[in-house]
């Protein structure tokens, strides 16, 4: 995947002694670029997340498809789940994916958010506390912010958080979690929706919510 544009290329990210790889995409005229931090056990290869991004994308917003963990990091964690629940680590990766995206020259000019699915949404979270001149918006998917709960207060990005009707406990979760932050917020709860929003047009809602929040946010910067 060489060269700029539509057709999007392959990035390479240092993070400390690992380096992860990404899909990154930038349509002609983007305003902002999403990066999305995936779940546990997941990847910038999720059918959910890459149809996300498409849509994005199609809505004139470029995106990075970024796995956060290396190749060896993932076969130890399909094994042991001990990396996907290492918010730190995710969040840190997510860091440098948003530090190396102002330096590339096909994105230095962008606004950057971030689209966190899961666990990925607690390393969100924290990076957006991190970074809150350069994180504009943040949207969850799923997410589990009670992860990222000392930092919530420290988020200035606005942040939506998207959960399916029939996920109770990450209802609950994302509920405690709306009462910690204090930048703008909102809370969409899809009705009829389970945790990965496998039901018939639910994703496509998630999409449509995550195009409408990002398109306001970055016309706003």
């Amino acid at each position: 995947m060489d060269g700029d544009g539509e057709h999007g290329r392959l990035v390479r990210v240092p993070s400390g002694k690992a380096t992860v790889e990404g899909d990154l995409v930038v349509p002609q005229g983007a305003n902002g670029i999403v990066l999305f931090a995936h779940g546990s056990g997941s990847g910038r290869f999720s059918p959910r997340n890459q149809y996300v991004a498409k849509v994005l994308n199609e809505a004139g917003m470029a995106t990075l498809l970024i796995d956060l963990l290396t190749k060896e990091e993932e076969e130890i964690d399909s094994r042991t789940r001990q990396f996907r629940f290492d918010i730190d680590l995710l969040a840190k990766r997510l860091l440098d994916a948003t530090k190396w995206l102002k330096k590339d020259r096909a994105t230095k000019n962008l606004a950057s958010g971030y689209f966190g699915a899961s666990t990925g949404a607690a390393a969100a979270l924290m990076a957006a506390a991190k970074l809150p001149q350069d994180v504009k918006v943040v949207v969850s998917r799923g997410g589990r912010p009670d992860l990222a709960a000392d930092y919530l207060p420290k988020v200035r990005a606005p942040v939506l958080l998207i959960v399916g009707g029939n996920d109770p406990v990450v209802i609950d979760l994302n509920k405690e979690a709306m009462k910690h932050l204090a930048a703008e917020k909102r809370l969409e709860i899809i009705p009829g929706a389970s945790h990965l929003f496998e039901e018939p047009g639910k994703l496509e809602e998630v999409a449509r919510l995550a195009a409408d929040w990002f398109s306001k946010h970055f016309r706003s910067t």
